[in-house]
């Protein structure tokens, strides 16, 4: 029997579902959904809208959904829609925009602003993917992140020799170096979408097209190839470098392991660099980043996108379209990812203001984009519509954490999607 399709519904605390159909946004605010909650770079990072908000005279109402890569907030927004009670505003990813935009048919058109800021000529294209449904805007990206990077300590690294990994042999080497010191080689924080976005980057690294063929296209013969195989033995590799109290830990405690130097690295996206930059550290000074030994040029990404729920009141569609052109404007756009580790959502934008990572990360998608090295992640669902990121998130899991070996979860993998596309 396969693996039943993984479930992003968690318990959410009583008091929090009692409230949910009758919290309504006041009259001169925006109620808004999202899931950055992480103390200093996030709160930080969606604080500049809401300043940016109150300067054109639009109150926020908040509603912080606690859980990394939105899986709580999608549970807590399907009630609230539900029970004919949308928030003002929520934050998506990926293919969760395509499918309100397509099934649930609740979004609002955002054409009138999207043309007025030229936004078909200033947001990259594979965002705009995500971003347009048949032809119409529906969403505003607020960030651009990549999820193929390594996030090195320092100190720990120069104890190693000092050598920045390029290639997977050149990692384990670094990680065994990292082990006989004494420290825990690999970060880790036991949840399925933070091992998934470890896989991503082990299966970027086996090449580009076995990424587009395997993730995107979900070819069952590269499912079930000899590459996947590998991936999956290479996962079970670095698993041997986590520590063994690595279930349930939040994202954003195994970076401040990482800069405290207890952890060597950790293997996740760039929203980790804004919780390194909150704590005062530095870029190639107190921590290094690279992306995943055999990635480099191509990119893994994802996008916090901000959706408008369709209103038939007035004074909401006029906020909604002053939100969305906020979400937009440079200056949002500056102050949002410089906190938050991510990149504007616009090409047309400078790096001088931002570190040395953030600078190498705006490179790298400039090329990337011009490439065509630009993969939607499958940990954040931007590679493929969530009935099979589900699937590949409990095979993911499931190996990772013992209870089925590579070769079995290949053959779970395979089936389990050929069958999700007979339905």
């Amino acid at each position: 029997m396969h693996i039943t399709i993984y479930t992003k519904v968690k318990v959410i605390a009583a008091f929090l579902l009692t409230y949910l159909f009758s919290y309504t946004a006041a009259a001169d605010k925006v109620e808004v959904l999202h899931w950055w909650t992480s103390k200093g770079s996030e709160e930080k990072a969606i604080g500049s809208l809401k300043s940016d908000l109150a300067k054109r005279g639009i109150g926020w109402q908040d509603m912080p959904i606690v859980g990394g890569g939105g899986g709580n907030s999608t549970t807590v927004l399907r009630a609230r829609v539900s029970g004919g009670n949308p928030p003002t505003s929520a934050a998506l990813l990926g293919y969760a925009i395509t499918d309100w935009a397509k099934t649930e048919g609740a979004l609002a058109n955002l054409n009138d602003i999207a043309e007025k800021q030229n936004w078909a000529g200033i947001i990259p294209k594979a965002l705009q993917k995500f971003s347009k449904h048949n032809g119409n805007w529906v969403a505003a990206p607020i960030d651009f992140h990549s999820t193929n990077w390594v996030w090195i300590n320092k100190s720990a690294l120069d104890a190693t020799g000092g050598k920045v990994p390029s290639t997977w042999e050149e990692l384990v080497t670094v990680l065994d170096a990292m082990k006989a010191n004494g420290i825990i080689p690999l970060g880790h924080g036991g949840e399925a979408w933070q091992e998934m976005t470890i896989f991503d980057s082990i299966f970027l690294s086996l090449g580009d097209d076995f990424y587009q063929s395997a993730f995107i296209d979900l070819d069952p013969k590269a499912l079930g190839g000899a590459k996947m195989l590998e991936a999956f033995n290479r996962m079970a590799k670095l698993r041997t470098y986590v520590d063994d109290d690595f279930s349930g830990r939040d994202w954003n405690i195994v970076v401040s392991m990482v800069t405290d130097g207890k952890a060597g690295m950790q293997i996740m996206g760039d929203w980790a660099k804004g919780v390194i930059l909150n704590a005062g550290k530095e870029a190639d000074k107190d921590f290094v980043c690279i992306r995943f030994p055999g990635t480099q040029g191509a990119i893994t990404f994802n996008s916090g996108q901000f959706v408008m729920f369709k209103s038939d009141n007035a004074e909401q569609q006029a906020m909604q379209k002053e939100m969305a052109s906020s979400i937009m404007s440079e200056k949002v756009q500056f102050n949002f990812n410089i906190h938050k580790g991510s990149i504007p959502a616009r090409t047309d934008m400078s790096g001088d203001n931002f570190d040395s990572c953030g600078q190498k990360a705006i490179k790298d998608l400039a090329q990337a984009d011009a490439d065509g090295r630009l993969y939607g992640s499958m940990a954040h669902g931007h590679a493929a519509p969530g009935e099979y990121q589900s699937i590949v998130y409990d095979v993911v899991t499931a190996h990772f954490n013992g209870e089925m070996t590579s070769e079995e979860a290949v053959e779970e993998l395979v089936a389990s999607i050929e069958d999700a596309k007979k339905l």
